[in-house]
């Protein structure tokens, strides 16, 4: 036989031999409950065979399930509990929870759940099986899957219209994956692999995903990659925002590397200075010593030695400490322009126009130039400055395109100028460091938090401009308020986060590359993972709580089947 007859016929040995013409197996909450009839008409004195005549059930059924009961190599008591529909129905979620949070949550694989349950002695009860147990998963899987289809298309009929603003970017964790999220709720709009990341792709993708929300991108913030500003001019027709980290990640990777290069080579040489000195110093007689007795052709040590030596170490030092310096001030200028790319002025709380906060950034750009040259880095390291320099104009673009959509915004509210004034200068700046202040330590954000309060306080004391609005009015205000301060969107740290959320729980036996894992791990993030309010994904996105995910899972997946051998007692 050749090796193809060899394959097909394992193949088909380890196909399960079913009979069509064969009575079903009896259904497991059944039999508790027929089995549970059956020891409570033994108590009332009634016999085995007019208890199986009663029951409807074969009397040889009901004697294998009674031996079945008598001799597991347990706790009768624990037996007893677990042969009842309660016990069962726990044993049930008991399962399905192992598998949703080792298995998919989680970074283990279907052997932890098989041993987790042979350790806990659930074994005798549920079949432990690899086997048995990825036929689960399976289920398990599936279930998620179909949950993800039904609740996205229950929740989106009944979602109000929204503008978004959305991260993407490409991860590579388990093969070419296409990601798109909304950083405000946190939401996973695409997530999927792709064979190519050019503009046809990402719209292939995109396009079903968004056809069936009720919402409009404006605005993209991402990386340069070719292929995704392209979809975002030619296909979202929407504004692309530069990602701040990746312009401060060139200048870092132009400067700062090659200058921690040249500090440690000072630190070195300041090391092997002191090494140099103090040899020559431990080599002087001490004073009061007998002077000792050299050989004619051994001459007293040049005495100016010892002063080269520190003269040396002193160059050195200055030397270090003058890298050091340099060194602190790429790093003020790396965080001044993070300082400065903001869209409220984080010390005195108004809003800045983007002509002067690119001529803030371009000013620590051309520090940070200046040190290169004067360093004599490589031409290699000026044109990474050069490169993160050309962004800076799409960064300005950036704050002027918020600001267009925020005066549109405000003006479709149809308020009074006083009222609109307060929102443009007060109202929403006030709400932007708020956002900002979460971002940082409790201590960090605690000054933010005190301008946001002095700026908006005052609008709603007796006789301001809002104490004449109906407490209604206000709060769909402030609503508005706290929208528009979320379009600026400066990073998108949340796509980045995720990628490393995946690369942290990859390995062989994840099976990231297939789909129906990939869309099970989105599924998780969007439905079931929940945030310290306890809101999930979907529920912030949507605007709806979703049904429970794990409850459609349990109704869903059937019971586990009955271990055919289980621990009998010797």
């Amino acid at each position: 036989m050749n090796k193809e007859g060899v394959a097909v016929g394992i193949v088909i040995q380890d196909m399960p031999h079913i009979n069509q013409g064969s009575q079903p197996r009896w259904d497991r909450f059944e039999r508790a409950d027929l089995f549970e009839q059956y020891r409570e008409l033994r108590t009332q004195g009634i016999s085995e065979r007019q208890a199986a005549k009663e029951l409807k059930v074969p009397r040889t059924t009901l004697q294998a399930w009674r031996l079945w009961h008598d001799t597991l190599d347990i706790c009768p008591h624990v037996a007893e509990f677990f042969q009842s529909g309660p016990g069962l129905a726990f044993l049930h979620r008991l399962v399905i929870a192992c598998h949703l949070t080792c298995v998919e949550v989680g970074a283990c694989g279907i052997r932890i759940v098989c041993l987790f349950l042979n350790l806990t002695g659930l074994d005798r009860f549920v079949a432990a099986s690899y086997g048995a147990q990825q036929h689960v998963n399976s289920q398990v899987e599936h279930a998620i899957v179909n949950y993800r289809h039904s609740e996205t298309a229950r929740l989106a009929k009944d979602m109000p219209h929204k503008d978004l603003t959305v991260t993407q970017d490409e991860t590579f964790t388990g093969g070419l994956c296409l990601i798109t999220m909304d950083p405000e709720s946190n939401f996973i709009i695409l997530e999927q692999l792709a064979q190519a990341r050019d503009q046809t792709t990402w719209n292939d993708l995109m396009a079903p995903a968004l056809a069936q929300l009720n919402c409009r991108v404006i605005q993209s913030t991402s990386d340069e990659a070719p292929g995704l500003l392209a979809y975002v001019e030619h296909y979202l027709e929407a504004h692309h925002s530069p990602d701040l980290f990746h312009v401060q990640h060139e200048l870092v990777k132009a400067v700062s590397g090659p200058m921690a290069t040249k500090e440690r080579a000072a630190h070195k040489a300041v090391t092997e200075a002191t090494e140099q000195l103090d040899r020559l110093q431990s080599a002087l007689p001490s004073a009061g010593d007998e002077p000792e007795k050299r050989h004619p052709s051994c001459l007293p040590q040049d005495p100016t030695s010892l002063e080269q030596a520190e003269q040396a170490l002193d160059a050195a030092c200055r030397e270090h400490d003058r890298l050091a310096a340099q060194r602190e001030q790429v790093k003020a200028s790396l965080r001044g322009i993070g300082h400065d790319y903001h869209f409220v002025d984080l010390e005195r709380g108004v809003r800045r126009n983007g002509q002067l906060i690119a001529s803030d950034i371009q000013v620590h750009i051309e520090q940070i130039r200046t040190i290169a040259q004067h360093e004599g880095l490589s031409q290699h390291c000026l044109e990474r400055i050069e490169k993160a320099e050309r962004v800076v104009p799409k960064m300005q673009a950036t704050i002027e395109f918020v600001s267009r959509y925020v005066t549109q915004q405000v003006k479709q509210l149809e308020v009074t100028p006083p009222v609109s004034f307060a929102m443009h200068a007060k109202l929403i700046p006030s709400y932007y460091l708020d956002r900002v202040a979460e971002t940082r330590t409790v201590e960090g954000g605690e000054p933010l938090r005190e301008i946001a309060e002095r700026l908006r306080t005052p609008l709603f004391e007796p006789g301001s401009v809002f104490s004449a609005l109906s407490p209604t009015v206000q709060h769909q205000l402030c609503d508005e308020a706290k929208r528009l301060a979320t379009v600026f969107q400066r990073s998108s740290s949340n796509v980045e986060g995720r990628n490393g959320y995946l690369s942290l729980r990859s390995h062989q036996l994840r099976g990231l590359d297939l789909p129906r894992k990939r869309e099970c791990f989105t599924t998780i993030h969007n439905f079931f993972l929940t945030r310290p309010d306890g809101t999930t994904a979907a529920e912030r996105f949507f605007g709806q709580k979703p049904r429970s995910m794990f409850a459609a899972i349990l109704a869903s997946v059937e019971l586990a089947p009955a271990p055919l051998s289980p621990p009998r007692k010797s």
